[in-house]
């Protein structure tokens, strides 16, 4: 299964994608795309949309995982997050590709095993279950890439409980 995992933001976007067979899984690619706050905001999320798109074919993904967001109090954020939240679900439409969203405490929960966990903690364990060398190179990439993993742990898990149905 091919993985694309999007961590969604106006001003930085952080992909990540893994392909995962069985109890394994390997890193394809990563990028983070930055945008201008002086660039028109449709200029910038166009080039978001691109890059997703284009991510989407390069690494033949099977799936898109985005982060399900919440904001309390962040008005501002939430506005310019859906923006590009938006342009990354109507690129996934655009190609094909279901959709899947995890919250944040179920990523941390997925990885960490502690809803609590902090970003350091996430990052670990995205390198020790992919066995990078080094951690991602920025947090939205991952982010992006805990997204990724937190779908294939959740598809075992949900293909072990069916197998045990039967």
């Amino acid at each position: 299964m091919r993985i694309l995992g999007v961590d969604p933001g106006l001003a930085n976007l952080g992909l990540g994608a893994i392909e995962a067979r069985g109890s394994e899984a390997r890193l394809l690619s990563t990028e983070l795309v930055r945008t201008r706050s002086r660039d028109d905001d449709g200029a910038r999320l166009a080039l978001l949309y691109d890059a997703v798109r284009a991510a989407i074919v390069v690494v033949d993904a099977e799936v898109l995982v985005v982060e399900g967001q919440f904001f309390h109090r962040q008005r501002d954020a939430a506005m310019k997050v859906g923006q590009a939240l938006g342009v990354v679900r109507l690129a996934a439409h655009h190609a094909g590709v279901p959709v899947s969203s995890y919250g944040p405490l179920q990523v941390k929960q997925a990885l960490v095993g502690t809803g609590r966990a902090d970003k350091a903690q996430v990052a670990y364990m995205v390198r020790a279950l992919l066995g990078l060398t080094s951690a991602p190179p920025s947090h939205h990439v991952s982010d992006a890439l805990a997204l990724a993993l937190t779908h294939w742990s959740a598809h075992r898990v949900t293909a072990r409980a069916a197998s045990q149905r039967l």
